[in-house]
Order: structure tokens, then C-alpha cells, then sequence
């Protein structure tokens, strides 16, 4: 399923304050992104009604299935394209502002082809 630009950065920045913290709220998101409380309560609102994410009664988020496999799949793309780029001699603020554009345009079929060049060229190595 394609899903808007903004919402797969939302679900990935879920994501990775999971990763790090026991829960995410929406504060959390907007202190993260820099983005308004209001905005963010409106894209969470629009995240939960598209089954993306739960919200429990404390105000914290979870992704659901749905927008675990989508968080998942941004945050694959964002690491690896960053790596990559970096590995390539790109200094890493700019390999990760990059991914983070490329990681919403790139085909599966693209990313596919560079996930496997980077798998043979480090098996290699």
C-alpha cells in the first residue's frame, strides 16, 4: 500500500523512539521532527484511523502491524541507502539528509539491486 510521504516519516519516527524509549508519545514525535503538538496530534489522529498506529489511554503509540511493515521498510531503506552513501565518501549528515529523501521515491526493485551490491560487496571484503 502507498501511503503519503509525511506518513511513512511519522511511522518510522515512531519506530525509532520505540527503539530507544519504553514508550512514544505524541511529544515525543513533535519534539523529535520539530513540528507543532497540533500537527502531529492531527497526523496521529489520520495514523489511527488508517490503522497504522494505536494510542492507548496515557497517550501512548504503538504501531500497529500494518505500520510496523511500513516503519520497518523506511528505516531499512534510511540506514542502509545512509551507509552506503557514506561508504561511498559522502560525510554522514548529508548520506542521511539524502536516504531520507531517496528512502520515499526509491523502487523496490532499486533498492533491491543496491541491497544485493552491497550484500556481494561486503561478503567480499
Amino acid at each position: 500500500m502507498k501511503i503519503q510521504e509525511s506518513a511513512e516519516n511519522y511511522l518510522e519516527t515512531i519506530l525509532i523512539l520505540s527503539l530507544e524509549q519504553p514508550y512514544v508519545r505524541s511529544i515525543d514525535i513533535a519534539n523529535t521532527l520539530n513540528f507543532s503538538k497540533p500537527s502531529v496530534s492531527v497526523a496521529m489522529k489520520n495514523l489511527r484511523l488508517d490503522g497504522y498506529i494505536q494510542m492507548d489511554e496515557e497517550g501512548h503509540i504503538t504501531l500497529t502491524e500494518s505500520g510496523k511493515k511500513i516503519a520497518d521498510t523506511i528505516y531499512e531503506r534510511h540506514t542502509l541507502i545512509t551507509e552506503w552513501l557514506v561508504r561511498l565518501g559522502v560525510d554522514r549528515e548529508t548520506a542521511s539528509a539524502d536516504a531520507c529523501r531517496m528512502e520515499h521515491v526509491i523502487s523496490p526493485i532499486s533498492f533491491q539491486a543496491i541491497k544485493n551490491h552491497i550484500t556481494k560487496e561486503t561478503a567480499a571484503e
